[in-house]
């Protein structure tokens, strides 16, 4: 292998931290428009243009990883099948919850419940991104997989 190809391959495993970090960051960006002080009709209108780059960003990450990268690993480790299935079902779960949250800051739901709404997405994908990054990273440092990190990743 030579060393354009062991740059590339482990660039996966940056490129995912990457993009978690960016995830991680529009949804603090999102909660302080919440939690802006202000009045609860432009906090609202605020988390409504976040919510949306946030939630699109997200929802496609998760429709990159579900259609790009989890079959490249699944067939060049097929002993991480399960692994990947329980992901896929906590992309599935984060869907429901993101989906449930646009439809709260559209009907203009309260403060509380909004936050009640942005802390169950917060606690659900930092969990399902610290088990993702234990169980993957490593293989992506060693992945040989010839794609388009916006394509795989989702573009932000």
């Amino acid at each position: 292998m030579s060393e354009g190809e062991t740059t590339r391959l482990i660039a996966w495993s940056h490129e995912l931290r990457a993009v978690h970090e960016q995830l991680r960051e529009a949804l603090r960006v999102t909660r302080a428009a919440l939690n802006g002080g202000e009045a609860a009709e432009r906090a609202t209108r605020d988390l409504l243009l976040f919510c949306r780059g946030f939630c699109t960003a997200l929802t496609g990450h998760h429709e990159g990883e579900d259609r790009e990268l989890f079959p490249a690993i699944a067939a060049a480790h097929p002993q991480l099948r399960d692994t990947l299935r329980y992901l896929e079902q906590d992309h599935s779960m984060i869907a429901h919850l993101l989906t449930d949250l646009q439809a709260a800051v559209e009907w203009v739901a309260s403060p509380v419940e909004l936050d009640q709404h942005l802390e169950g997405i917060a606690a659900i994908m930092e969990s399902h991104f610290r088990y993702e990054e234990r169980q993957l990273l490593t293989v992506l440092d060693t992945l040989a997989f010839d794609a388009d990190p916006h394509d795989v990743l989702g573009p932000l």
